[in-house]
C-alpha cells in the first residue's frame, strides 16, 4: 500500500523533526549550538523510507518565534500530530519517524564531553514525551 501525504502532512513532519533539532540546539547554546544542530541535522537527513524522503529538507517559511518557549509551542504539538497521522496512515512509518527523531536528539545531546547537560537531557525528555503523547 502506497501512502500519500499532503503538503500539510509533510510540513507537520518537517516542523516536528527539524524543530526538535532546533530545540536541542537552543538547549545546548551554553556549549556549541552549532555542533548540536549539525549532529541532529545529519541524523535527520540519514533517515530512510517515507520519513527519509520527507525529512530530506527542512521546512520552509516556518517562523519558530523569538524564544525557546515559542519554538516549543509549535514543535512539541507538531511531533504529537506527526505521530498521530503516521499511526493512522502508515504505522511502520510512525515507528520510523519516532526512531529518527530519537536518534537526532541523541546525536544532538552527545556532542559535549561525556553526558548531556541537564538542559539538553530535559529537552530530550520533553521531545520524547511529545512523540509518545500520540
Amino acid at each position: 500500500m502506497s501512502v500519500t501525504l499532503t503538503d500539510q502532512d509533510k510540513l507537520t513532519l518537517r516542523t516536528g523533526a527539524w524543530g526538535a533539532v532546533s530545540l536541542m540546539s537552543a538547549a545546548g547554546a551554553a556549549g556549541s549550538a552549532h555542533k548540536v544542530a549539525t549532529h541532529g541535522s545529519i541524523a535527520l537527513t540519514s533517515a530512510t523510507g517515507l520519513v527519509g524522503h520527507v525529512l530530506t529538507k527542512a521546512p520552509k517559511g516556518v517562523k519558530y518565534g523569538k524564544s525557546t518557549a515559542e519554538l516549543a509551542d509549535q514543535v512539541l504539538p507538531a511531533l504529537t500530530a506527526a505521530m498521530s497521522l503516521l499511526k493512522q496512515q502508515a504505522p511502520a512509518e510512525a515507528d520510523n519517524f519516532r526512531r529518527t527523531v530519537i536518534v537526532a536528539i541523541e546525536a544532538s545531546a552527545h556532542t559535549h564531553q561525556g553526558q548531556p547537560s541537564p538542559t539538553l537531557a530535559d529537552m530530550a525528555r520533553k521531545i520524547t514525551e511529545a512523540l509518545d503523547a500520540a
